[in-house]
Order: C-alpha cells, then sequence, then structure tokens
C-alpha cells in the first residue's frame, strides 16, 4: 500500500471532545472516524487491525472446537421474552425499532436466547452433543455513558461463543479450555503479562463468573490483585465472605485500575431449564444441556493496546496486530526513489506488508506520521545511506537506530516475518 493512494490523512490536532487516549491517537493517524459518542467507522488502516485481532481469536477458537457462524443482528421480542430479557427494567441496553408491520424487534446486544432458539432445531439426542459454536459480530447497546473512546462503544465487535455440552464435567472441562484459549490470545496480543483471570459476580447462575481484566490506567473497572497467588477479585464481590472462600486476606491485595477485555460465563441447566433447552440421554430420558458463554470484545481490545502501547509521538502497535509490518520512507531525488520501488516490490513478493511513504513532503512529516501510525519498523531509502550501500532501520518501540545493507535488511525481515 502507498501513502499517496489513502484516503485518510493524518492530523497534529487532537479531536474536539475526544478525551479518551485511544480515540485521540486512533483519529488522528487516520485508524478510525467518530460518527458520535460510542459509533465510530473504522478505515482501510483500522480494519487491518481489527482483521488481525479477529484473526487470532478466530484461530484460538477453532483450535478447542468452536464453530464459526453468524446470527441475526434483528432479534424476535418473543425470542427474548421467555427469559423476561426483553423487558428494559432487566434489561436497560436495548435499541428497540419496529418493522412496517408494526412487530416489534430488537438490536442484538447479545445472543444467548437467539442461539438457544436455534440449536434446538438441531440438539436432540446426546450424541449431538457437544456443541461449542461462536461469532465475531457487531452488536448494539444502548450505553448510559460512552466516554472511553472505542473501549465502551454503543456499536462494537465482539467476539462471542455458546457451549452446550452433556454435563456439568463436559461443562468444565471445555469451560477451562476457554480460559487457556483467552490467554493464548492475550499472549498473542501482547497484553498477557497485565491481563489476569479475576473473579466476578455471577449473578443467579453461579458463585463466581470469570472476567479477563488488563491493568489500564484508563479502564473504568477496579479490581484487587494477590500477586503471589495470582488471584484477581472485582470490587463487586470483593467483601469478607467470597475473600474467605478464596483463602485471602485484605491487607495482602492491591488495588489497580482495569479495562475487561473478556468474560466467561456459566450458566449450568439455568437458562436450558427457562427455554425447555433438553436432549435425550443413553437412557431415553430427557436432559437439561449444560450451557456457558464466552466473549471477548474485539474493537475494545483495540482501544487497550493504543492505550498500553503509545507514546508522546504515537501509536507502537505489537507486530501480531501491526496495519503493516514495515513503513517505507523514501527520500531524495531519482536514485532514491528508483531503489525504494525496488525494495518496495521485492519485500511485498515476499509477503512483507509495506505501508510505502512515497508522498513528496518533508521528510520530517514522513518520519512523524511513521511514528504516529506507530507500525514496527522504519525503513529509509535516501541518497545520503545510498552512498554507502546501506538503508537506515528504526524500530518503533524502542528508536534503535542500525545501517543495513540491502542483505542484512532481508535477512532480518526474513527472520521477523519467516519469509
Amino acid at each position: 500500500m502507498k501513502v499517496s493512494k489513502l484516503f485518510t490523512k493524518t492530523s497534529k490536532n487532537i479531536p474536539a471532545g475526544e478525551i479518551a487516549k485511544n480515540a485521540q491517537l486512533l483519529i488522528r493517524a487516520g485508524f478510525i472516524s467518530k460518527v458520535m459518542s460510542g459509533v465510530y467507522i473504522y478505515t482501510p488502516l483500522g480494519l487491518r487491525v481489527i482483521e488481525n485481532i479477529k484473526h487470532i481469536i478466530r484461530e484460538e477458537m477453532n483450535a478447542i472446537g468452536g464453530q464459526e457462524l453468524i446470527m441475526s443482528s434483528l432479534q424476535k421480542k418473543e425470542t427474548w421474552d421467555v427469559t423476561g430479557r426483553w423487558d428494559d427494567k432487566v434489561v436497560d441496553m436495548w435499541f428497540k425499532s419496529k418493522l412496517k408491520d408494526g412487530t416489534e424487534v430488537g438490536f442484538a446486544w447479545s445472543h444467548e436466547e437467539a442461539i438457544i432458539e436455534m440449536l434446538k432445531q438441531y440438539i436432540e439426542s446426546y450424541k449431538d452433543l457437544p456443541v461449542n459454536v461462536y461469532q465475531i459480530q457487531t452488536k448494539m447497546r444502548n450505553e448510559l455513558r460512552s466516554k472511553s473512546g472505542i473501549m465502551r462503544g454503543r456499536e462494537f465487535v465482539m467476539k462471542d461463543m455458546y457451549s452446550c455440552s452433556l454435563d456439568a464435567d463436559q461443562h468444565d472441562k471445555f469451560y477451562n479450555a476457554t480460559i487457556d484459549a483467552y490467554n493464548r490470545v492475550f499472549e498473542r496480543l501482547g497484553i498477557a503479562n497485565d491481563t489476569y483471570v479475576t473473579f466476578a459476580s455471577g449473578g443467579a447462575f453461579t458463585q463466581f463468573s470469570h472476567e479477563f481484566q488488563t491493568i489500564c490506567d484508563a479502564g473504568e473497572d477496579v479490581i484487587y490483585l494477590h500477586r503471589g497467588k495470582n488471584i484477581a477479585i472485582n470490587e463487586d464481590v470483593m467483601d469478607d465472605e467470597n475473600l474467605a472462600k478464596l483463602e485471602i486476606k485484605r491487607e495482602e491485595l492491591e488495588k489497580v485500575k482495569t479495562a475487561e477485555v473478556g468474560n466467561i460465563f456459566n450458566f449450568g441447566i439455568k437458562k436450558s431449564e427457562e427455554t425447555d433447552f433438553t436432549y435425550t440421554n443413553a437412557e431415553g430420558k430427557k436432559q437439561y444441556v449444560y450451557l456457558g458463554s464466552y466473549g471477548i470484545g474485539v474493537t475494545r481490545l483495540m482501544g487497550v493496546i493504543v492505550e498500553k502501547f503509545s507514546d508522546e509521538k504515537g501509536i507502537i502497535w505489537p507486530e501480531n496486530i501491526s496495519p503493516f509490518q514495515v513503513y517505507l520512507v523514501r527520500i531524495g531525488g531519482e536514485a532514491a526513489t528508483s531503489h525504494a520501488n525496488e525494495i518496495y516490490k521485492e519485500l511485498t513478493e515476499n509477503n512483507i506488508e509495506v505501508l510505502y511513504d512515497d508522498r513528496d513532503v518533508h521528510p520530517g512529516q514522513k518520519f512523524a506520521d511513521s511514528e504516529l501510525i506507530g507500525i514496527p519498523y522504519r525503513v529509509t531509502i535516501s541518497d545520503r545511506v545510498l552512498e554507502n550501500n546501506t538503508y537506515e532501520f528504526v524500530e518503533r518501540k524502542n528508536g534503535q537506530k542500525s545501517q543495513l545493507t540491502h542483505e542484512q535488511l532481508l535477512d532480518k525481515l526474513g527472520r521477523l516475518h519467516k519469509f
């Protein structure tokens, strides 16, 4: 991709009314465009990051037996009336509308009831279980407040997975496998060291649910850490009774600010009882299906990563999700231009994703834009460095510079990206 072909432009100005650092940087760098509070457009640069995050999540969900689908965003009132969750007094985040014939519909904020309704068509016998399905889809939530950029949106991308199991033992095995899969996702995204499996309220279904909370100054949650035992507790369940159950003391805990990036929830058979979701066991008896739900906020993850991996110059993307691996800068006359064109072609042919700054602008603007956009490596080709038959190679995360020959450059990028 050539910078001259991008329709987006970078900006030095902080967007008016945007207080979240993640949104400020993403707007300035051309990754998103704001529609209204909590609603953003993802430009080609932003979409590349989103797709890279989704790719990692998809690989890990498939690895534990998840089957991907896409549910409808439009929801029937009757589907949610069964559990009482159509009622705005029970769930206050619905966006609702009516069809031309007056039929009430809602825009999906979650899909538990809809998934159950759909799977009841296919699950009849114990031989049909287990089933684990997931989607990566846009959700709509009528949030009262939305002031954290893309970390809390009214329209956002989410991965939600639902498990159907024969019994508690089968369910627990998948539940624990999902915890491991989530940990692998966060490891690949570069935030594992600051992300904790956190005890949170289990509501009416179980004593605890588990959140995945990432330490982040811009987060809206507070958790308490016991670093020695690697236990984290949400502020909502911080009482003496729960501390005793977890065998920890209040004075041993460290209070930190976090952002919730994932959540897993054990429904047991409660929702199956509410929706009459059953299967026939080997003895011919009806049994309720054990259910679980598992969420990861895709666009929220993007915002959290920007909050954590950025500096005064701009974003610092982890390699696994960066929109490109190399920012190629051309400075100088015909020789530098010709050489940069050749390098761009060579790297692209070797499956290295390159953003080539081919604009006729001041070098300082190119360098500033490369740092704002945050691509991991910058390669500069100029008349000056070509005199020594080298290229300038700069790492975004630490600013380390080196002069590399053509062979050294290809070798380094080859080792980094295995072409």
